[in-house]
Protein backbone atom coordinates (compact mmCIF):
# COMPACT_ATOMS: atom_id res chain seq x y z
CA UNK A 1 0.00 0.00 0.00
CA UNK A 2 2.82 2.13 0.56
CA UNK A 3 3.52 2.64 -2.61
CA UNK A 4 0.37 2.15 -4.29
CA UNK A 5 -1.37 4.94 -6.02
CA UNK A 6 -4.57 5.84 -4.03
CA UNK A 7 -7.76 5.22 -6.48
CA UNK A 8 -11.49 5.54 -5.47
CA UNK A 9 -11.32 1.59 -4.46
CA UNK A 10 -9.35 2.44 -1.75
CA UNK A 11 -11.54 5.14 -0.89
CA UNK A 12 -14.38 2.87 -1.51
CA UNK A 13 -12.56 0.11 0.90
CA UNK A 14 -12.44 2.69 3.74
CA UNK A 15 -15.87 3.94 3.55
CA UNK A 16 -17.73 0.44 3.58
CA UNK A 17 -15.14 -1.11 6.04
CA UNK A 18 -14.97 1.74 8.19
CA UNK A 19 -18.29 3.34 7.58
CA UNK A 20 -19.43 3.02 11.70
CA UNK A 21 -16.37 4.61 12.81
CA UNK A 22 -16.57 7.22 9.84
CA UNK A 23 -20.08 7.65 11.04
CA UNK A 24 -19.45 8.46 14.82
CA UNK A 25 -16.47 10.76 13.90
CA UNK A 26 -19.11 12.77 11.52
CA UNK A 27 -21.09 12.25 14.90
CA UNK A 28 -18.68 13.91 17.02
CA UNK A 29 -17.47 16.97 14.90
CA UNK A 30 -21.46 17.46 14.47
CA UNK A 31 -21.34 18.19 18.33
CA UNK A 32 -18.11 19.99 18.33
CA UNK A 33 -19.53 22.23 15.74
CA UNK A 34 -22.86 22.66 17.57
CA UNK A 35 -20.77 23.57 20.61
CA UNK A 36 -18.89 26.06 18.54
CA UNK A 37 -22.04 27.52 17.43
CA UNK A 38 -23.45 27.93 21.40
CA UNK A 39 -20.32 29.60 21.79
CA UNK A 40 -20.47 32.79 18.95
CA UNK A 41 -23.64 34.57 19.33
CA UNK A 42 -25.28 34.60 16.23
CA UNK A 43 -25.11 37.68 13.84
CA UNK A 44 -26.93 39.65 11.51
CA UNK A 45 -26.25 41.44 8.37
CA UNK A 46 -28.04 44.22 6.61
CA UNK A 47 -26.45 46.55 3.35
CA UNK A 48 -27.23 50.02 2.34
CA UNK A 49 -26.26 51.09 -0.85
CA UNK A 50 -25.19 54.70 -1.87
CA UNK A 51 -25.36 56.11 -5.39
CA UNK A 52 -21.80 57.93 -6.97
CA UNK A 53 -23.54 60.08 -9.63
CA UNK A 54 -21.37 60.55 -12.67
CA UNK A 55 -18.32 58.94 -14.34
CA UNK A 56 -16.24 57.03 -11.76
CA UNK A 57 -13.05 55.03 -12.44
CA UNK A 58 -12.48 52.00 -11.14
CA UNK A 59 -9.95 53.02 -8.96
CA UNK A 60 -11.93 55.89 -7.94
CA UNK A 61 -14.24 53.61 -6.57
CA UNK A 62 -11.98 51.56 -4.93
CA UNK A 63 -11.01 54.73 -2.86
CA UNK A 64 -14.57 55.03 -1.92
CA UNK A 65 -14.34 51.73 -1.13
CA UNK A 66 -11.32 52.47 1.57
CA UNK A 67 -13.17 55.73 2.83
CA UNK A 68 -16.39 54.14 3.46
CA UNK A 69 -14.72 51.47 6.09
CA UNK A 70 -12.44 54.51 7.31
CA UNK A 71 -12.41 55.41 10.54
CA UNK A 72 -13.25 58.73 10.07
CA UNK A 73 -16.43 57.72 9.11
CA UNK A 74 -16.79 54.73 11.21
CA UNK A 75 -16.00 56.33 14.66
CA UNK A 76 -18.55 59.02 13.78
CA UNK A 77 -21.09 56.66 13.32
CA UNK A 78 -20.06 55.13 16.59
CA UNK A 79 -20.50 58.37 18.12
CA UNK A 80 -23.86 58.86 17.08
CA UNK A 81 -24.84 55.21 18.20
CA UNK A 82 -23.07 55.05 21.51
CA UNK A 83 -23.85 51.55 21.81
CA UNK A 84 -22.70 49.67 25.28
CA UNK A 85 -20.32 47.26 25.37
CA UNK A 86 -18.86 47.47 21.78
CA UNK A 87 -15.39 49.57 21.15
CA UNK A 88 -14.83 51.81 18.08
CA UNK A 89 -12.50 49.03 17.03
CA UNK A 90 -15.08 46.38 17.35
CA UNK A 91 -17.58 48.35 15.25
CA UNK A 92 -14.80 48.69 12.43
CA UNK A 93 -14.62 45.04 12.22
CA UNK A 94 -18.14 44.87 11.57
CA UNK A 95 -18.66 46.98 9.22
CA UNK A 96 -17.73 46.47 5.31
CA UNK A 97 -17.93 47.85 1.69
CA UNK A 98 -17.84 46.88 -1.95
CA UNK A 99 -18.29 48.54 -5.13
CA UNK A 100 -20.79 46.97 -7.03
CA UNK A 101 -22.53 48.05 -10.83
CA UNK A 102 -23.79 50.85 -11.65
CA UNK A 103 -21.20 53.16 -9.51
CA UNK A 104 -23.09 51.47 -6.50
CA UNK A 105 -21.04 51.57 -2.90
CA UNK A 106 -22.65 48.59 -0.69
CA UNK A 107 -22.08 49.36 3.10
CA UNK A 108 -22.80 46.30 5.13
CA UNK A 109 -22.96 46.55 9.20
CA UNK A 110 -23.40 42.87 11.33
CA UNK A 111 -24.93 42.94 14.79
CA UNK A 112 -26.41 40.81 17.21
CA UNK A 113 -29.53 41.54 16.42
CA UNK A 114 -31.78 42.58 12.68
CA UNK A 115 -32.56 46.10 14.31
CA UNK A 116 -29.09 46.96 15.40
CA UNK A 117 -27.53 45.40 12.07
CA UNK A 118 -29.92 48.07 10.39
CA UNK A 119 -29.14 50.81 12.21
CA UNK A 120 -25.01 50.05 11.79
CA UNK A 121 -25.68 50.10 8.04
CA UNK A 122 -27.55 53.19 7.47
CA UNK A 123 -25.64 55.32 9.56
CA UNK A 124 -22.59 54.05 8.13
CA UNK A 125 -23.69 55.11 5.04
CA UNK A 126 -25.49 58.70 5.83
CA UNK A 127 -21.74 59.19 7.71
CA UNK A 128 -19.97 58.49 4.54
CA UNK A 129 -21.92 60.81 2.23
CA UNK A 130 -21.64 63.59 4.84
CA UNK A 131 -18.17 62.94 5.05
CA UNK A 132 -17.30 62.58 0.85
CA UNK A 133 -19.40 65.81 0.66
CA UNK A 134 -17.01 67.91 2.94
CA UNK A 135 -13.98 65.92 1.27
CA UNK A 136 -15.49 67.01 -2.37
CA UNK A 137 -15.92 70.96 -1.10
CA UNK A 138 -20.02 70.37 -1.23
CA UNK A 139 -20.55 70.43 2.53
CA UNK A 140 -21.56 73.68 4.38
CA UNK A 141 -18.47 74.26 5.76
CA UNK A 142 -17.64 78.65 5.11
CA UNK A 143 -13.64 78.13 5.05
CA UNK A 144 -14.56 75.06 2.74
CA UNK A 145 -16.79 76.87 0.44
CA UNK A 146 -15.82 80.44 0.01
CA UNK A 147 -11.90 79.20 -0.99
CA UNK A 148 -13.41 78.01 -5.11
CA UNK A 149 -15.64 81.44 -4.91
CA UNK A 150 -13.67 83.68 -3.68
CA UNK A 151 -11.17 82.71 -6.59
CA UNK A 152 -13.29 83.00 -9.38
CA UNK A 153 -14.74 86.95 -7.85
CA UNK A 154 -11.13 87.69 -7.96
CA UNK A 155 -10.81 86.77 -11.65
CA UNK A 156 -13.90 88.42 -12.82
CA UNK A 157 -11.98 91.43 -11.06
CA UNK A 158 -9.12 90.75 -12.74
CA UNK A 159 -10.84 90.60 -16.07
CA UNK A 160 -12.61 94.06 -15.44
CA UNK A 161 -9.34 95.76 -14.91
CA UNK A 162 -8.01 94.20 -17.89
CA UNK A 163 -10.78 95.71 -20.21
CA UNK A 164 -10.01 99.23 -18.17
CA UNK A 165 -6.48 99.33 -19.08
CA UNK A 166 -6.95 98.12 -22.64
CA UNK A 167 -9.43 100.94 -23.22
CA UNK A 168 -7.20 103.88 -21.44
CA UNK A 169 -4.50 102.66 -23.48
CA UNK A 170 -4.00 105.17 -26.76
CA UNK A 171 -5.36 102.19 -29.33
CA UNK A 172 -2.65 102.09 -32.57
CA UNK A 173 -0.46 105.66 -31.88
CA UNK A 174 2.39 103.76 -30.72
CA UNK A 175 4.00 100.80 -30.82
CA UNK A 176 4.29 100.65 -26.84
CA UNK A 177 0.03 100.81 -26.70
CA UNK A 178 0.29 97.83 -29.23
CA UNK A 179 2.34 95.64 -27.39
CA UNK A 180 0.53 96.53 -23.57
CA UNK A 181 -2.79 95.99 -25.44
CA UNK A 182 -1.50 92.42 -26.81
CA UNK A 183 -0.35 91.12 -23.67
CA UNK A 184 -3.62 92.04 -21.61
CA UNK A 185 -5.45 90.06 -24.12
CA UNK A 186 -2.47 86.87 -23.63
CA UNK A 187 -3.20 87.68 -19.86
CA UNK A 188 -7.24 87.34 -20.07
CA UNK A 189 -6.94 84.44 -22.40
CA UNK A 190 -4.50 82.82 -19.73
CA UNK A 191 -6.69 83.41 -16.97
CA UNK A 192 -9.98 82.37 -18.29
CA UNK A 193 -8.02 78.83 -19.46
CA UNK A 194 -7.05 78.41 -15.63
CA UNK A 195 -10.57 79.10 -14.54
CA UNK A 196 -11.68 76.49 -16.95
CA UNK A 197 -9.45 73.97 -16.24
CA UNK A 198 -10.16 74.50 -12.33
CA UNK A 199 -14.22 74.22 -13.02
CA UNK A 200 -12.99 70.62 -15.11
CA UNK A 201 -10.76 69.77 -11.99
CA UNK A 202 -12.87 70.42 -9.33
CA UNK A 203 -14.02 66.98 -7.41
CA UNK A 204 -16.68 68.50 -6.14
CA UNK A 205 -18.72 68.96 -9.90
CA UNK A 206 -18.63 64.86 -9.63
CA UNK A 207 -18.35 63.71 -5.83
CA UNK A 208 -21.23 65.93 -4.84
CA UNK A 209 -24.32 64.62 -4.65
CA UNK A 210 -24.23 61.08 -3.25
CA UNK A 211 -27.38 59.71 -1.90
CA UNK A 212 -28.70 57.20 -0.25
CA UNK A 213 -30.44 54.72 -1.87
CA UNK A 214 -33.37 54.17 1.04
CA UNK A 215 -32.54 52.83 4.16
CA UNK A 216 -31.07 49.37 4.38
CA UNK A 217 -33.66 46.07 4.67
CA UNK A 218 -33.65 44.27 7.96
CA UNK A 219 -32.01 40.81 7.39
CA UNK A 220 -34.11 37.94 8.03
CA UNK A 221 -31.76 35.10 8.28
CA UNK A 222 -28.55 34.94 10.23
CA UNK A 223 -25.49 35.79 8.79
CA UNK A 224 -22.51 32.68 7.73
CA UNK A 225 -21.85 30.86 9.19
CA UNK A 226 -25.02 29.94 10.58
CA UNK A 227 -25.56 27.06 13.28
CA UNK A 228 -26.47 24.59 10.81
CA UNK A 229 -23.26 24.97 8.53
CA UNK A 230 -21.13 24.94 11.57
CA UNK A 231 -22.97 21.89 12.41
CA UNK A 232 -22.80 20.32 8.75
CA UNK A 233 -19.16 21.72 8.51
CA UNK A 234 -17.95 19.96 12.05
CA UNK A 235 -19.65 16.65 10.42
CA UNK A 236 -17.62 16.95 7.36
CA UNK A 237 -14.24 18.26 8.78
CA UNK A 238 -14.23 15.25 10.94
CA UNK A 239 -15.36 12.84 8.55
CA UNK A 240 -12.84 13.90 5.76
CA UNK A 241 -9.99 14.35 8.47
CA UNK A 242 -10.25 10.44 9.47
CA UNK A 243 -10.71 9.56 5.66
CA UNK A 244 -7.63 11.40 5.15
CA UNK A 245 -5.74 9.99 8.05
CA UNK A 246 -6.21 6.31 6.93
CA UNK A 247 -5.01 7.11 3.80
CA UNK A 248 -1.79 8.52 5.27
CA UNK A 249 -1.59 5.59 7.47
CA UNK A 250 -2.03 3.25 4.49
CA UNK A 251 1.25 5.25 3.17
CA UNK A 252 3.40 4.77 5.91
CA UNK A 253 2.68 0.75 5.93
CA UNK A 254 5.62 -1.25 6.03
CA UNK A 255 3.56 -4.71 6.05
CA UNK A 256 5.13 -7.32 4.11
CA UNK A 257 2.67 -8.17 0.92
CA UNK A 258 4.77 -10.55 -1.06
CA UNK A 259 5.74 -14.46 -0.30
CA UNK A 260 9.31 -13.83 -1.26
CA UNK A 261 10.01 -10.91 0.78
CA UNK A 262 8.06 -12.48 4.54
CA UNK A 263 10.59 -15.75 3.41
CA UNK A 264 13.40 -13.48 3.30
CA UNK A 265 12.84 -11.70 6.60
CA UNK A 266 12.34 -14.90 8.26
CA UNK A 267 15.87 -16.63 6.76
CA UNK A 268 13.47 -19.14 5.36
CA UNK A 269 12.65 -20.96 2.58
CA UNK A 270 9.10 -20.56 1.44
CA UNK A 271 6.89 -24.19 1.74
CA UNK A 272 3.92 -22.69 -0.31
CA UNK A 273 0.81 -20.40 0.09
CA UNK A 274 -2.81 -21.52 1.63
CA UNK A 275 -6.01 -20.76 1.37
CA UNK A 276 -8.37 -20.57 4.55
CA UNK A 277 -11.90 -19.58 4.30
CA UNK A 278 -12.80 -15.66 5.29
CA UNK A 279 -13.92 -16.02 8.74
CA UNK A 280 -17.39 -14.79 9.67
CA UNK A 281 -18.46 -11.98 11.88
CA UNK A 282 -20.58 -14.76 13.83
CA UNK A 283 -17.71 -17.16 14.19
CA UNK A 284 -15.34 -14.57 15.66
CA UNK A 285 -14.39 -15.28 19.29
CA UNK A 286 -16.07 -13.17 22.32
CA UNK A 287 -13.94 -10.29 22.62
CA UNK A 288 -13.13 -9.23 26.75
CA UNK A 289 -12.69 -5.76 27.99
CA UNK A 290 -14.10 -2.77 27.24
CA UNK A 291 -11.35 -1.61 24.97
CA UNK A 292 -11.91 -4.57 22.82
CA UNK A 293 -15.64 -4.49 22.85
CA UNK A 294 -15.42 -0.53 21.69
CA UNK A 295 -13.02 -1.68 18.80
CA UNK A 296 -15.46 -4.70 17.89
CA UNK A 297 -18.45 -2.20 18.20
CA UNK A 298 -16.68 0.47 15.71
CA UNK A 299 -15.85 -1.93 13.39
CA UNK A 300 -11.91 -1.28 13.44
CA UNK A 301 -10.74 -4.42 15.19
CA UNK A 302 -10.01 -5.96 11.51
CA UNK A 303 -7.76 -4.35 8.77
CA UNK A 304 -9.43 -2.10 6.30
CA UNK A 305 -6.37 -1.77 3.67
CA UNK A 306 -6.58 -5.71 2.69
CA UNK A 307 -7.55 -6.32 -0.75
CA UNK A 308 -11.10 -7.97 -0.99
CA UNK A 309 -10.84 -11.61 -0.31
CA UNK A 310 -10.89 -13.68 -4.02
CA UNK A 311 -13.24 -16.27 -4.58
CA UNK A 312 -12.24 -19.76 -3.60
CA UNK A 313 -11.72 -22.96 -5.38
CA UNK A 314 -13.51 -25.76 -3.97
CA UNK A 315 -12.31 -27.60 -1.20
CA UNK A 316 -10.19 -30.28 -3.43
CA UNK A 317 -8.29 -28.00 -4.63
CA UNK A 318 -7.80 -26.19 -0.56
CA UNK A 319 -6.53 -29.49 0.32
CA UNK A 320 -4.33 -30.03 -2.63
CA UNK A 321 -2.64 -27.11 -1.45
CA UNK A 322 -2.33 -28.11 2.35
CA UNK A 323 -1.14 -31.41 1.03
CA UNK A 324 1.96 -29.72 -1.18
CA UNK A 325 2.87 -27.69 1.80
CA UNK A 326 3.56 -30.79 3.88
CA UNK A 327 4.88 -32.81 1.56
CA UNK A 328 7.49 -29.56 0.95
CA UNK A 329 7.95 -29.80 4.67
CA UNK A 330 8.77 -33.50 4.70
CA UNK A 331 11.51 -33.43 2.11
CA UNK A 332 13.21 -30.35 4.04
CA UNK A 333 12.95 -32.83 7.37
CA UNK A 334 15.73 -35.46 7.66
CA UNK A 335 13.45 -37.63 9.64
CA UNK A 336 10.10 -37.44 11.34
CA UNK A 337 10.13 -35.07 13.80
CA UNK A 338 7.90 -32.75 16.08
CA UNK A 339 7.67 -29.11 15.22
CA UNK A 340 6.36 -25.84 16.55
CA UNK A 341 4.30 -24.01 14.36
CA UNK A 342 4.88 -20.52 15.21
CA UNK A 343 2.04 -18.18 14.94
CA UNK A 344 1.93 -14.52 15.35
CA UNK A 345 -0.65 -13.83 17.97
CA UNK A 346 -3.51 -12.27 16.81
CA UNK A 347 -3.83 -13.51 13.74
CA UNK A 348 -7.13 -15.67 12.95
CA UNK A 349 -6.06 -16.64 9.80
CA UNK A 350 -2.72 -18.03 10.33
CA UNK A 351 -4.07 -19.65 13.55
CA UNK A 352 -6.83 -21.31 11.14
CA UNK A 353 -4.40 -22.51 9.16
CA UNK A 354 -1.83 -23.93 11.17
CA UNK A 355 -4.39 -26.16 12.57
CA UNK A 356 -5.26 -27.48 9.18
CA UNK A 357 -1.70 -27.83 8.49
CA UNK A 358 -1.18 -29.76 11.52
CA UNK A 359 -4.24 -32.47 10.81
CA UNK A 360 -2.81 -32.71 7.55
CA UNK A 361 0.51 -33.59 8.53
CA UNK A 362 -0.62 -36.59 10.15
CA UNK A 363 2.21 -38.90 11.86
CA UNK A 364 4.73 -37.73 9.33
CA UNK A 365 5.26 -34.62 11.82
CA UNK A 366 3.81 -33.71 14.77
CA UNK A 367 3.05 -30.25 14.76
CA UNK A 368 2.24 -28.14 17.65
CA UNK A 369 0.52 -25.26 17.32
CA UNK A 370 1.69 -22.13 19.35
CA UNK A 371 0.69 -18.34 19.57
CA UNK A 372 3.79 -15.88 20.31
CA UNK A 373 3.09 -11.92 20.95
CA UNK A 374 4.86 -9.81 18.17
CA UNK A 375 6.04 -7.04 20.41
CA UNK A 376 7.94 -9.32 22.56
CA UNK A 377 7.99 -12.45 21.34
CA UNK A 378 8.92 -15.54 22.70
CA UNK A 379 9.22 -19.28 21.51
CA UNK A 380 9.08 -22.20 24.37
CA UNK A 381 12.99 -23.87 24.62
CA UNK A 382 14.06 -26.65 22.30
CA UNK A 383 12.68 -29.67 24.28
CA UNK A 384 10.23 -32.40 22.68
CA UNK A 385 10.13 -30.27 19.14
CA UNK A 386 13.23 -29.58 17.44
CA UNK A 387 12.43 -26.91 14.34
CA UNK A 388 9.78 -24.15 14.08
CA UNK A 389 7.23 -23.80 11.28
CA UNK A 390 6.16 -19.73 10.57
CA UNK A 391 2.56 -19.90 9.58
CA UNK A 392 1.23 -16.00 8.62
CA UNK A 393 -0.86 -14.00 6.87
CA UNK A 394 0.13 -11.08 3.84
CA UNK A 395 0.36 -8.23 4.92
CA UNK A 396 0.17 -8.75 8.68
CA UNK A 397 3.54 -8.16 9.30
CA UNK A 398 6.60 -5.52 9.10
CA UNK A 399 10.48 -6.80 8.16
CA UNK A 400 10.73 -6.10 11.66
CA UNK A 401 8.37 -8.18 13.29
CA UNK A 402 9.59 -10.83 11.40
CA UNK A 403 13.13 -10.93 12.24
CA UNK A 404 12.34 -10.84 15.72
CA UNK A 405 10.37 -13.85 15.39
CA UNK A 406 13.27 -15.34 13.52
CA UNK A 407 15.52 -14.23 16.24
CA UNK A 408 13.00 -15.40 19.41
CA UNK A 409 12.97 -19.15 17.91
CA UNK A 410 17.03 -19.07 17.45
CA UNK A 411 17.28 -18.16 21.13
CA UNK A 412 14.63 -21.07 22.04
CA UNK A 413 17.23 -23.30 20.20
CA UNK A 414 14.49 -23.84 17.33
CA UNK A 415 15.49 -23.69 13.54
CA UNK A 416 13.50 -21.62 11.68
CA UNK A 417 12.43 -25.18 8.56
CA UNK A 418 10.20 -23.24 6.53
CA UNK A 419 7.38 -20.83 5.85
CA UNK A 420 3.54 -20.96 4.96
CA UNK A 421 1.82 -17.77 4.10
CA UNK A 422 -1.69 -18.19 4.25
CA UNK A 423 -4.85 -16.23 2.43
CA UNK A 424 -8.10 -15.19 3.36
CA UNK A 425 -10.46 -16.06 0.60
CA UNK A 426 -14.49 -16.23 -0.08
CA UNK A 427 -16.14 -19.12 -0.25
CA UNK A 428 -18.06 -19.53 -3.54
CA UNK A 429 -21.78 -19.84 -2.94
CA UNK A 430 -23.66 -22.69 -3.08
CA UNK A 431 -25.54 -23.85 -5.93
CA UNK A 432 -29.41 -23.85 -5.61
CA UNK A 433 -30.80 -27.62 -5.05
CA UNK A 434 -33.55 -26.68 -7.26
CA UNK A 435 -31.89 -26.21 -10.75
CA UNK A 436 -33.74 -27.99 -13.67
CA UNK A 437 -32.21 -31.79 -14.11
CA UNK A 438 -30.77 -30.31 -17.64
CA UNK A 439 -28.48 -28.14 -16.17
CA UNK A 440 -27.53 -30.56 -13.20
CA UNK A 441 -26.97 -33.53 -15.62
CA UNK A 442 -24.76 -31.18 -18.07
CA UNK A 443 -22.58 -29.70 -14.99
CA UNK A 444 -22.02 -33.85 -13.95
CA UNK A 445 -20.76 -34.34 -17.73
CA UNK A 446 -18.07 -31.79 -17.15
CA UNK A 447 -15.39 -33.28 -14.86
CA UNK A 448 -14.18 -30.62 -11.85
CA UNK A 449 -10.80 -30.05 -11.94
CA UNK A 450 -8.52 -28.96 -9.28
CA UNK A 451 -7.89 -25.17 -8.97
CA UNK A 452 -5.32 -25.25 -6.30
CA UNK A 453 -2.13 -25.03 -8.93
CA UNK A 454 1.27 -25.05 -7.77
CA UNK A 455 1.64 -23.89 -4.27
Amino acid sequence: MSDDTIRLVTIGRILRRRRRFLAVLAVVGALVGYGASVLFPPRYTASASVLLPGQWEERELLTQVEIATSSAVVDRAADTLRWSGVSDSELRERVGAEAADGNIIKISGTADSPERAQRLSDEVAQQFVTFAARVAGGGTDPDTAAGPEALRQQVTRTNRRITDLADAADPGRTVESVQGRTELEKLRTALQEAMQKLDEADPANNQAGMVVMGPAARPTGQAPPTRMQLVVGGALLFFVLAVVGHLAAARVNRRLRSEAEIAAALGSALLGAVDVSEERPAARPEVRGARARARRLLGVDTRWDLPSPQASGDETGRRIRYRRACARLRDRLPAPRRLLVVVPDGDGTARRAAERLAAEAGGDALLRVVDIPVSRPMVPDRGTENGALVVLSTGSRTAEELAAIAGACADGGHQVVGVVVAEAVRDRPTRSAGRSPRKATAAAAVPDHATGGSA
